[in-house]
């Protein structure tokens, strides 16, 4: 065999090498995904069970938002997004698994406004905490300020673009009829807690994310 012969078949055993180690990877990427959103998903469950009724408006507290926080703070986008979706989804089929309770009736009830925000909260805190980590496992303080603001502003505040309306709209109760009253019975009571869990979901993806193995296939 000439020495070209012998250059170009280690040529092609390398190449057959890296293939079958990239595809290796994204295979184990791929089920490490599908574990997470798993995971996430009954995080997510569990956490919607846990919630304080309070006499005065049909809302009540639930650790359900922080869960979201965490899923597309840790998780990123994609897979933060299908974790809470697939909840989402399977709960409109029946299943009783946002706040013990299922079907259509809890899609379109007083809270359904907020559950419809969910998977985009995760998705929009995952787009950024993507951004942010993409460089550094470790961030600037400028960079975790970003962090918190998003974490709480998708995960807190935009949900109430949709909860609020819709809540006002769904019940049929004086008290909803104005703005400052679905203000009131939708929005205020729960902002000095979601800010609480915003910081404290900011604290656990700082501490946990850099050293998440990862569920992408990093581009080579």
């Amino acid at each position: 065999m000439s020495n070209q012969e012998r250059e170009t078949a280690t040529s092609v055993k390398s190449k057959q090498a890296i293939s079958s180690s990239l595809s290796g990877a994204a295979n184990t990427n791929w089920i490490r995904g599908v574990v997470f959103i798993a995971l996430f998903g009954a995080l997510f469950i569990v956490a919607t069970l846990i919630k304080i009724p309070l006499g005065f408006t049909q809302v009540p507290i639930t650790l359900g938002t922080f869960a979201i926080m965490l899923a597309g703070g840790l998780l990123g986008a994609v897979y933060g997004f299908w974790s809470i979706f697939l909840v989402v989804a399977l709960t409109a089929t029946g299943l009783p698994l946002i706040g013990g309770a299922g079907g259509i009736a809890k899609l379109t009830g007083p809270t359904a406004g907020y559950i419809w925000m969910y998977p985009i909260a995760a998705l929009l805190i995952g787009l950024v905490s993507d951004a942010l980590f993409a460089k550094s496992k470790k961030l600037t303080r400028t960079q975790q300020i970003m962090l918190l603001l998003a974490v709480f502003g998708f995960g807190s505040l935009l949900l109430y673009t949709s909860g609020v309306p819709w809540l006002a709209h769904s019940v049929n109760s004086d008290k909803y009829n104005t703005l400052q009253g679905a203000l009131r019975n939708g929005l205020y009571p729960f902002l000095p807690g979601d800010a609480i869990k915003a910081v404290v979901a900011t604290l656990v993806v700082l501490a946990v994310r850099p050293v998440l193995p990862a569920i992408r296939a990093r581009k080579q």
